[in-house]
């Protein structure tokens, strides 16, 4: 039998029994490696219209025949299988493909085994020309592995901390780095580690260095914290945040962080996107965070999909993200807790609530929505026309500072932020990945839960607040039993962003009032 390798991160290429095949066709080169990773047979038509999108059916499809034989030449006569409507690489061959070696080892959670395999990105310097479905399918499939990278790097630089290996958490570190220089929490693991290896030499280069990216790039200093990493006696971090713990649920893994030691729970669901670790890179959420430690024991959680939980499998949708929520729960050994929906994690937290009541002492639904789109019987969210543009303008923009406008107008003109939420993007998911989501939340509907809603609820938002409309807002504070209506000045979408303290005030009172 036969053994092909297929190279996919990097530029790509192809070995036949561990000997290189010399291929000068590119187009030729991008039907091997789409057919690889489509791990099945694929439409001749598909195939035409990817690499000769502007030419008519029959010339493209004789172009298709043509490649296919000069491949043969190459590769030799067994490397396909083809019948009159599709192609596919051979079931009698071995085949091999590093990609997805790569996915499969970060499904097993082995992470320093995928960091191995992902020496770059997919199909990095590589375009066949002139084929623009080819490079935007090869963009999205690139941002997902990407995604996956980071995630896996992360958790090797903490797993190797904790075993006081500085030096391999430093190296891999240095890889988060390169994927975004930008990240000062990157820098600082990176800083950290060298420091706890004894080499401060390289510590202080890349301290200059971070130093000189962020001037040049953001034209800002770095935070106090990554200063005082050599100026201290000790390589200790400043205000650590809390250490990442998983839990495990229906074959997925779930990160969450608890902090505080307040005498009721206090767990926090964000919107479509997050990061447990990132969010406290930025000062302001990280002073609202700390807030909300300090009135109860503070539960954060990235629901599957996103941030650095597993991004394996189904769209996460209410359901999934209901039972996320109890499944993290459980793992924090918490038996009563309030739920903090901000946003998209609203709708989840109201279905945990209607479904798990003894184990809800109270509802918080900050900027959140009972339905994703409009229908003629509920106005207050997007028309399905218009929540497929944005989605598809926020998907375009993905890995800038994407949606900043809208979400935090009171910062959209910062530097620093706009950096921290643009890699906090790309940490937290990728363009196809996040599509998804949000084709899941674009979806969802609770409404018929909210007359079951049996907890105190606090249905909290900003007046201008151009994310959520403020008729969202009113709908669920009516259509739940025991629910308070606060409307706040302000136009930001994110609850630290702008005056968080009328937001905490209501909080603390709200949560007062329910060990009365």
């Amino acid at each position: 039998m036969a053994l092909f390798s297929v190279r996919t991160l990097g530029f790509p290429e192809i070995r036949r029994d561990e000997e290189l095949c010399q291929l000068a066709l590119r187009k030729g080169l991008a039907l091997l490696v789409y057919l690889a990773e489509a791990k099945g047979p694929v439409g001749r038509d598909v195939i035409a219209t990817m690499l000769w999108p502007e030419g008519c059916e029959e010339v493209v499809r004789a172009r298709l025949r043509r490649l296919l034989h000069r491949l043969q030449l190459t590769l030799g006569d067994d490397f396909f299988t083809a019948d009159r409507s599709t192609v596919r690489w051979s079931a009698a061959i071995d085949l091999r493909v590093d990609s997805q070696l790569f996915e499969q080892a970060c499904d097993c959670g082995e992470f320093e085994r995928a960091c191995r395999h992902y020496l770059s990105d997919f199909l990095e310097g590589f375009s066949p020309g002139d084929c623009p479905q080819f490079d935007d399918w090869a963009f999205f499939r690139r941002e997902a592995l990407r995604g996956r990278a980071i995630q896996a790097l992360e958790r090797v630089v903490h797993d190797k901390n904790a075993a006081g290996d500085y030096g391999a958490a430093a190296a891999h570190a240095g890889r988060l780095v390169e994927l975004d220089p930008l990240s000062e929490v990157y820098g600082r693991h990176l800083i950290r580690n060298l420091l706890l290896a004894g080499d401060r030499a390289a510590a202080q280069r890349h301290l200059e260095a971070l130093t000189k990216r962020l001037r040049d790039e953001l034209n800002v200093a770095p935070e106090s914290e990554t200063r005082a990493l050599l100026n201290a006696g000790v390589p200790l971090p400043i205000e650590d945040p809390p250490s990442t713990r998983y839990a495990s649920g229906g074959g997925v893994h779930l990160a969450f962080q608890t902090y505080g030691a307040g005498r009721i729970d206090v767990l926090v669901l964000p919107g479509f996107v997050s990061h447990v670790e990132r969010v406290w890179e930025e000062p302001r959420c990280r002073a609202f965070l700390s807030s909300l430690a300090g009135i109860g024991h503070l539960i954060l959680l990235d629901r599957r999909g996103v941030g650095l939980s597993d991004r394996v499998g189904f769209n996460p949708g209410v359901d999934a993200t209901a039972q996320n929520i109890g499944t993290v729960l459980d793992a924090a050994g918490s038996r009563r807790v309030v739920l903090f929906g901000a946003s998209e994690g609203g709708p989840a937290c109201i279905k945990f609530a209607v479904d798990h009541p003894s184990r809800v002492a109270g509802l918080i639904l900050f900027a959140s929505l009972a339905k994703g789109t409009a229908t003629h019987d509920y106005c207050h969210a997007l028309e399905a026309s218009q929540y497929e543009m944005w989605l598809q303008q926020l998907v375009a923009v993905w890995g800038g500072p994407a949606g900043i406008e809208t979400f935090a107008p009171s910062l959209s003109g910062d530097a620093q932020t706009r950096a921290w939420w643009a890699g906090l993007l790309r940490a937290a998911s990728s363009p196809g990945a996040i599509k998804g989501v949000l084709e899941a939340l674009r979806d969802m509907d609770v409404r018929h839960l909210l007359s079951r809603i049996s907890m105190p609820t606090l249905v909290l938002r900003r007046h201008d607040d151009r994310a959520v409309r403020i008729g969202a807002g009113r709908h669920l504070a009516s259509h739940i039993a025991q629910a308070r209506f606060v409307e706040l000045d302000g136009a930001d979408h994110w609850a630290f962003a702008g005056d968080q303290q009328p937001i905490l005030d209501n909080i603390r009172q709200f949560i007062g009032s329910l060990a009365e």
